[in-house]
This record gives structure tokens, sequence and C-alpha cells, in this order.
């Protein structure tokens, strides 16, 4: 019988050739015939024929990412279970168990996961699990077993070459994972021999950065790729936003004629192509665009690349109508019985642009007419900033000159009105480009207003004073005519904390404002106004039902400085100031501070109640104001109201209904539209 050749048992290095290395022992090869691990029992070659060298297994190779990623990168591989060998399988007696190309540690290592011992017999089946059990530690790139023939019996030799030494991690194709977090990740694995185990390990929580911070799309792909000098390459794919696209579809989810301008709905979205995509930032994405009240529904889908690394982000968008035309009648405590007929579009020529006229008319005299325009958020500035014109003309019976326990009217008996008429511009602007933090931020306005304020009785006629000879304006060099000529510079601030500002039960608002008046026109009136305002609420369980309770509180302060129109004097009393006084009871001053605590809490499915207690003063300066209205009619100057009501939860708003009493004896009714405050 001729020799035969024996072929080693080995693991294929990664990215190297197949080699067969062969020992001339003809008992060896055939009793333990050629080995494989991928392929089942081989029976030995004919004699007098060399026998074919094996195709050696070889495991996952170190080579660049595919053009089209695939969905996972692979794990290390493990050794397969333990499997019991054919009972004809053929058995050799072992010497000698050999370990060649390891550290003494890794040797030890070697030892330890083989189960072929000296003095055992060994089949080509234990062999080949013993092989893959070294390459399942992760710390070796090739593993060979070459048996040799001793005068003892066979000599089973472990050919080994460890990774080398992890020297650095590196990633490519990530924009939002940062090298530092990858350092962070494998900065245990440097200066150690490299192991796929524990590479793997890294890689999971390289792919688990990417899910807890919203980047559903994120992940290590590919192969990563080993240098000699140590360094590991891992290639990412994130997830680019390659295009945003908008669908306009009708309620039947058929497309349909777009209205809203793709830059109203562009300029709201800070997933924009070229960004890595993520989830969170989608969900604001679309809190934003439903802020605007332009659409009945958004819906995300995602869609693949051009580039497969790549991904498509499409908005299945439903608009809403914007435009109403509506008439109604109420009733308010200042305006008593009114009626209204309006005209609201919120998109105007699909820009978000807002324009809107009214008409009121009211049993206690009032009319009003207003129409305005709003550019939510001007075109290409980056800030945000929002821009309002109104023309107005708003004829009403000020509190200032009624209500009091002495009646004072105009000489023909009639209640002194004012009528305004005039036209402002404001713009408005958040003090922050973060658009996550528009809302907590602090937001200021400015403007220009001018009013021609004239005193009138029912019939249109002007009177400059009252039955008492007060002026009703502000006297003109001395003389009263009836008429003012108000331009005012406006600015205010305002940040609002609150948790819900409809509904707020928990939270602060502040809100701080300046009115200067410029010396133009009749009356050439310096005038400063100064006021603010701070709520704060506090979530409570005083009763043992369920829906939300709530402590809020309310101060108020304001002055004026210089020359002041008796018609803009802070008047107080009545539903937004003190309830169980009527509008303007308490009386009129240049000066005030007012304060409220009120226990909101439910009642039944819409419908709430509140307890409260208002109190407010004029600190003394109703004498201060020209033709001391609130002296001349008896008002008191301060005055405090307590008392409860109820909250309706309308589409609308919360219609307020309160009933309250006040220190001096006295109760009153008051309606409003939202809460106080």
């Amino acid at each position: 019988m001729n020799n035969q050749l024996f072929s080693p048992v080995r693991m294929q290095p990664m990215g190297a050739a197949l080699k067969t290395v062969a020992v001339a022992m003809a008992t060896v090869a055939i009793a333990l015939g050629p080995l494989s691990p991928s392929r089942g029992q081989e029976a030995p070659p004919p004699e007098n024929q060399p026998a074919e060298a094996p195709v050696s297994p070889t495991p996952p190779a170190v080579e660049p990412a595919p053009e089209s990623p695939p969905a996972a990168t692979p794990a290390p591989p493990t050794p397969p279970p333990v499997s019991q060998p054919p009972a004809d399988e053929p058995q050799v007696l072992i010497a000698e168990v050999v370990v060649e190309g390891a550290t003494p540690e890794l040797e030890q290592l070697v030892y330890q996961v083989i189960r072929t011992r000296p003095g055992s017999t060994t089949t080509r089946t234990q062999l080949q699990e013993d092989t893959n059990a070294i390459f399942a530690t992760g710390f070796f790139a090739d593993v060979n077993a070459v048996p040799s023939d001793t005068p003892l019996g066979v000599r089973i030799t472990f050919v080994v070459r460890p990774y080398p030494v992890l020297r650095a991690v590196q990633v490519a194709g990530n924009q939002v994972l940062t090298p530092e977090k990858v350092n962070e990740i494998f900065a245990p694995q440097i200066g150690r021999t490299l192991n796929l185990r524990e590479l793997q390990s890294g890689i999971e929580q390289i792919n688990r950065f990417y899910r807890d911070n919203g980047y559903i799309l994120g992940q290590v792909v590919g192969t990563p790729q080993v240098d000699p000098d140590g360094v590991v390459t891992l290639q990412v794919a994130e997830g680019v936003v390659e295009a945003v696209t908008y669908r306009f579809l009708n309620k039947e989810g058929e497309p349909t004629k777009q209205r809203t301008r793709d830059f109203v709905i562009s300029r709201e979205m800070d997933t924009q192509p070229g960004v890595v995509l993520n989830q969170n930032t989608v969900q604001a994405d679309l809190r934003r665009l439903f802020e605007l009240g332009l659409f009945e529904d958004v819906q995300v889908a995602l869609e693949p690349g051009q580039d497969p690394r790549k991904v498509n982000l499409i908005l299945n968008i439903r608009e809403r109508n914007t435009g109403s035309i509506s008439a109604g009648a109420g009733y308010s405590s200042a305006a008593g019985l009114f009626g209204t007929v309006a005209f609201q579009q919120n998109n105007l020529f699909g820009r978000n642009w807002k324009f809107g006229v009214e008409a009121q008319g009211g049993t206690e005299g009032e009319f009003l007419f207003d129409i305005n325009f709003t550019d939510p958020w001007i075109k290409g500035d980056p800030y945000r900033t929002s821009y309002t014109v109104s023309a107005f003309n708003r004829l009403t019976v000020p509190t200032t000159f009624t209500n009091g326990p002495i009646d004072v009217r105009l000489p023909n008996g009639d209640f002194p009105r004012i009528n305004r008429l005039g036209s402002a511009v404001f713009f408005t602007r958040p003090f922050t480009k973060d658009r996550d933090q528009i809302r907590t931020a602090w937001t200021g306005s400015l403007g220009l207003q001018y009013q021609r304020v004239t005193s009138l009785d029912s019939g249109f006629s002007r009177f400059n004073t009252d039955a008492l000879g007060n002026c009703l304006t502000f006297p003109d060099n001395g003389v009263c005519r009836g008429f003012n000529d108000l331009f005012t510079v406006q600015a205010a601030i305002l940040r609002d904390l609150r948790n819900d500002p409809l509904r707020p039960t928990s939270g602060q608002v502040i809100r701080l404002g300046v009115d200067q008046s410029l010396p133009i026109g009749a009356g050439n009136i310096l005038m400063n106004r100064v006021r603010g305002s701070y709520s704060f609420y506090i979530p409570v369980k005083f009763l043992r039902i369920e829906g939300p309770q709530t402590l809020a509180f309310n101060i108020q302060a304001g002055n004026i400085f210089g020359d002041l129109p008796p018609y803009e004097s802070f008047t107080i009393g009545g539903a937004n100031s003190v309830r169980g006084w009527e509008e303007g009871a308490i009386g009129s001053g240049r000066a005030f501070v007012q304060g409220t605590i009120e226990y909101r809490f439910p009642i039944f499915n819409i419908v709430g109640g509140a307890l409260f207690v208002d109190g407010a003063s004029l600190l003394g300066t109703q004498r201060s104001v020209p033709g001391q209205p609130g002296i001349v009619r008896g008002k008191p100057g301060e005055g405090l109201g307590y008392g409860g009501g109820l909250r309706v939860n309308t589409p609308l708003g919360n219609i307020r209904i309160d009933f309250g009493w006040n220190n001096e004896g006295g109760s009153a009714f008051s309606f409003g539209i939202g809460e106080r405050f």
C-alpha cells in the first residue's frame, strides 16, 4: 500500500489563500481520513492514487463593505455543539498535543477549549470541533490542526495565528457617531490582542447608541477590516436622508391639488436632505407642522433612495379648510349682548399668512371693526420674526366713566363713549434659533400704533367734557378739545413655561411691557406706561376626584409716568380684574397692584369648577388722573372679591361663568372666554 497524504484540520485565515499541509503517514491517513468540518465523512482515495487535498473551512473573512450593505453585522463564529461521531468513524491514539504560534496566555486558552487530550483517542469529527472551538474564542485569525506520527502515537499540533494587538478603531461613513464616542466604547480593548467577540460587543454598543438616540436606521454594516498594525475599520450606515417629498392627499387618500407652499413646510422641519434620519427629530417636526393649524393629518413613510445607503422621507399630507365666515351673538360683562360677523383666512395664498375682518356691535353702545394681516414667519428670516398690520375703529363705553355709585354722564344725559380710529404694525420674534426651545424661550415684540381718540355720545356727536365739566380727553394746552392723537411705541417681552397654554396645571408665565407715546399731533401727549404680570401654577390634590386640580396665582402691577389721558388710566374691577365687582367699579388710577388666588378642579366630563379670591388697589392714584373720573363717581380705589364659578370646555375654549361677592356687600356675575390667566 502506498503512503497516503494526511490532510490537516485547519481554519482558513481571513482573506488568505487555501493551504494544505501534509504529513506522510499512511496508517494515520487511512485511520482519520481527510478532515473538513464543512462536509460529511469522505472515503479515502483509492490505493496507489494521490489523495486530493480537501477544501478547508473558511471563517468569515475581513473584507470591504459591499455596495449594498447587509442588514446586520455577522457575529464571531461560535463552536458547533458537540456531535457524536459515526459509530464506524476510525479513532487514533493521541500521544501529544502541542500549540504553536500563541502567547502563553493564549496557549492556555487553547488547551482549555479543546477536548483532544494526550493518552486519549480522537476522530476526525473531534479534531474539527476543537479547531472550531479555538477559532470561536475570537482571538485567532488562522487555526490549523496538523497531525504527525510519533513512536508512541499521533502528535496533534494546533498552529494558530492570533490577531494583532488592537491599536485603534476607526469608523467610516459616520456623521452623528463621533470619534470620541467610538473611543469611549472600545477603550477597554485598546492595547490588548484583538478579540472578535469583544469587538462584536463594541459593535452592538454602537448599534445601541443609534437606537437610544433615535437614529432608527443607524447600524454597523459589512465586515470589520483589520490591518496588520492592529487598526480596525468599521463601516456604518446611518440612514442619511436623500430627499424629502410632500404628497398631498384628499380624504380618500388620493392625490389632490396642493395649496400650502413647500417652504411653509420645509422651514418647520429639521429633517432635511443630507441629515441623518432621527425618529425624535421627525416627531418634533410633525408636532410643529400640526401646530400651524393647516393640516388635518400628516403621515410619514420611508422609501429607499437612489443610493441604497440613503433613505427618502415621504410626508403624506391632508390639508384642512383654513377659511371661514362666521356670525354669532353672545354676552360679555363689558359689552352686554353683542353680535359678531367675521371672515378669517389662515393660509392666504398658501403662505400661512393670516387675514381677518371682524365687525361687532353691542347693546352697551359698543361697535368694533377690525381688519388685520399677519405673516407668522417672514420668509428667509432665521429668527422666525413675524409681523402684524392692522387697521381698526373701536367705539366703546369705557368703564372709566361708568359703574360708580355716583352717575356722571354727558351734559345731554348720555353715557360718554370713546372712539379709537387707528392702525398699528408689530414685529415679534423669539430670542433663540433653537426650534426645540422656541416655546419656552423669551419672546419680544416691538411696534408702533397710531390712534385718533375722540369722545362721543350715542349719536356720534363730539363732547369735550362730562356733565361736571371734566375733560374726557387729554387737554391740549389746557383746552378740552374732545380728541387726541396718540402715537405710541410699544415693546414687550414674554416667557411662557406652562405645561399647557390653554389649561395650565403647572409652570409659570411672565409678561413685561412698556409703552412710550410721542408728543405728536393733538394733545402733544408724552406718556410712559409700564406694567408686568406673573402667574404660576401648582398641581394639588385637595379632593379625591379624577382629573387635574390646580392652585393658580397671579400678580399684576403697573404705573404711568408723564401725561395721562383719562381713557388710558388703569381701570380695575370686573371679569378680568376683581370679580364680585362690576366692570371698572373699583376705580381708575395712574398705578395699580392686583392679585388672585384660584383653585381649579374638574366636576364632570367637560365641566370644571373654580374658587377664587381677587384683590386690587390703585394705590391712592385716582386723584392724579385728569378729571378724576373715579373720584367724582364715588369709586373706592381698592377692593376685594371672592366666589366661585364654572368652566365649560367647548371647541371655542373654556366658557367662564363666575359669581362673586365683594368687600362692600355687593355681588356680580361675570362671563368670559378662556381662563383669566
